[in-house]
Order: structure tokens, then C-alpha cells, then sequence
């Protein structure tokens, strides 16, 4: 299984004309195989989401469950008022998440600027196992050039992010004009060069399940290494039905094309609680491979201090307390 990455724009064409069967990739093509999918039961997707709400797990199964969670954060400061040492302690608390018990799982990497990939570089290092993701294309609204989302896209790269978070152009998508949204997808995929690409579609403007299961579609056909709910600036963000959404998208992908292609959720997961919800969604939905942080994150900022009080219980028998663990300022993430 693979992720088979594209390396130009040009073949993502290619690829896209032959996997809906048309000679020429038009705007009409996308729109009649994307109205083409299933409908989403808006009804039946959230009582789906509700009955996978109520799973437990105990004991050994939930401390792996909180260390899986851990490893699957996408760690992330992305505030007008970031300055290098909020920067720099995201990191140290990403290298050492909780200083009384240095097993604890390290985070998939921090998310944060373009502009503060050097100073999270520097500060991780290059053999910590932690990666940069930098959001780019003119985020978290999208109203920019192309010129100009290709340029931050190429900017973070050369800087040494290891992944891209774009956001989609959800006016275009809104209007129907899903061929604009797929060449820029594509286009920001070539500049990505060696970084993997997550598409944020922010699920919270596209209002209905339809559009969120034709845009997830829209972005893994252009390209996209992971599908994203969420920039964690507009409300509603990462919500379970919507996730589970996400999830069908991937998993019957995966069966068409044997390429499998990563889900997060991002802003509003706050809890342990709440991350072992999707984690439950994801092995019941996509299924156990999809259970590894190449193939899943979390955005989230203040839900590793939850992870950790959470293990450190686990692990002594009683709850430590709120000191002993990084403040965050609070937000969306």
C-alpha cells in the first residue's frame, strides 16, 4: 500500500482524465462524477457517530489508545501574535511532552507559519522524529494568487517543512467550479516537492455531508496526501460525523486505487475522551491501517496536556495536577 505520490501537475491531469474516462478534464466532467457519488444519510451518519461515542475502553487498550493519540498530534501554534519563543517552547514541549516520564510518546510533528519553520527547525533538530507541517496558501481564508500560494508553499519547503497544509478555495468550490480547485490543489502538490500535502476543505463552510464527501474526493483525485477538516479559525471544526465522512471517502478510495491517503481533524478536540471517539471511528471506518500517524493526525494544542494527565493516572494511580503540565493559550485548536 502506498501513498503514490504525483509529481507534476501535469500528471495529475493525466491521471484524473483516465480515472473518470474522458479524453479532455473538464469543469463539466467534475461536477457530473462528483454530483455522481452516493449522497451522505445525513441522519444515519450522525447516529452512526453517536453510537461509535459510546465505545470504552479499559485498562491496557486505553493507555495504548492515549499513547497512539499522543503520537498522532499535529502540535500547533498558528496565532497573528506567534513570536519565535512561543515558537521554540511549542517545540521543547514537543521533544519532551512530560519531563516526569520520558517514555511518553513524541507528537508527529508542530504546525505552525511558514515564517516560523527556521526557528522550529533549529529547535527540533533533524533526527528528533518530530516534523514541521506549515499551513500555506494564503491561511486560513485562501483569497490569494496563485502566484502567491505557490510562493509560500515553495517558501516553507525550502525552509525544511516536511508537510504543507493548504487550504482549498472554498468560494470555487461553492460556485461549482471545481476544475479551478483542482489544478490549484494539483499546482500546490508540484511545489510541494518531497513535503506531503494535506487539504484543508474547512468542512465548517461547506455546510452539508455531500459537499464534504465531494470535496474530500476532489482533493485525493488532485493529489492530496491527507485530507483535512479544518484551519481550527471557523466554527464548527473537527466534528465526528463529519470525520466518519472523511473516513468513507479514504477507505473507498483506497479500494479503487490501492493508495492510501490520510485523514485530520482539526480544532475543537480538547479531551482524551474525545480523541479516543475518532480513534475508535477510524479503525470501525477506514480500518486498523489508517490506525498509525501517517495516516492520521489530530490539529489540536491543548489536547496533549489532556493526553498527559490522562497517562500520568493511568500510570499512578491518581490524577496529577494542572501545574504539571505547559500552559496553552486557549483557541479554536
Amino acid at each position: 500500500m502506498s501513498s503514490a505520490p504525483i509529481d507534476t501537475a501535469v500528471d495529475a491531469t493525466a491521471r484524473a482524465r483516465d480515472f473518470l474516462g474522458v479524453t479532455r478534464l473538464t469543469n463539466s466532467a467534475l461536477r457530473g462524477w462528483l454530483h455522481g457519488l452516493p449522497g451522505v444519510d445525513h441522519v444515519g451518519c450522525d447516529a452512526r457517530a453517536a453510537d461509535l461515542g459510546t465505545r470504552s475502553i479499559k485498562n491496557d487498550a486505553k493507555l495504548w489508545a492515549i499513547d497512539l493519540a499522543i503520537s498522532m498530534i499535529d502540535l500547533t501554534t498558528l496565532e497573528g501574535s506567534d513570536t519565535a519563543g512561543k515558537v521554540r517552547g511549542l517545540c521543547a514541549k514537543a521533544l519532551t511532552p512530560d519531563a516526569s516520564d520520558l517514555s511518553t510518546p513524541r507528537p508527529a510533528a508542530v504546525c505552525v507559519y511558514g515564517d516560523m519553520v527556521p526557528v522550529a527547525r533549529e529547535a527540533l533538530g533533524t533526527d528528533s522524529g518530530v516534523g514541521i507541517a506549515a499551513v500555506a496558501t494564503a491561511f486560513p481564508s485562501g483569497r490569494a494568487s496563485m502566484a502567491v500560494k505557490l510562493a509560500d508553499t515553495r517558501e516553507a519547503v525550502a525552509a525544511s517543512a516536511n508537510e504543507i497544509d493548504m487550504v482549498i478555495d472554498r468560494g470555487a468550490f461553492l460556485a461549482g467550479d471545481y476544475l479551478t480547485v483542482f489544478h490549484q490543489i494539483a499546482d500546490v502538490k508540484q511545489a510541494c516537492g518531497p513535503a506531503r500535502l494535506k487539504v484543508i476543505m474547512e468542512t465548517g463552510e461547506l455546510v452539508t455531508y455531500d459537499n464534504v464527501r465531494r470535496a474530500s474526493w476532489l482533493s485525493m483525485l488532485a493529489g492530496g496526501d491527507f485530507i483535512k477538516t479544518s484551519t481550527g479559525k471557523v466554527a464548527p471544526a473537527a466534528t465526528l460525523p463529519v470525520t466518519i465522512v472523511m473516513l468513507e471517502a479514504v477507505r473507498d478510495w483506497f479500494a479503487l486505487t490501492g493508495e492510501m491517503v490520510g485523514v485530520k481533524p482539526a480544532g475543537g478536540i480538547r479531551t482524551s475522551k474525545e480523541a479516543i471517539k475518532f480513534l475508535v471511528a477510524v479503525n470501525e471506518v477506514a480500518g486498523e491501517e489508517w490506525l498509525d500517524n501517517k495516516w492520521f493526525r489530530f490539529g489540536a494544542s491543548s489536547l496533549l496536556n489532556d493526553l498527559v494527565l490522562q497517562r500520568q493516572r493511568m500510570k499512578l494511580g491518581f490524577y496529577s495536577g494542572a501545574d504539571y503540565v505547559t500552559d496553552d493559550a486557549p483557541s479554536l485548536y
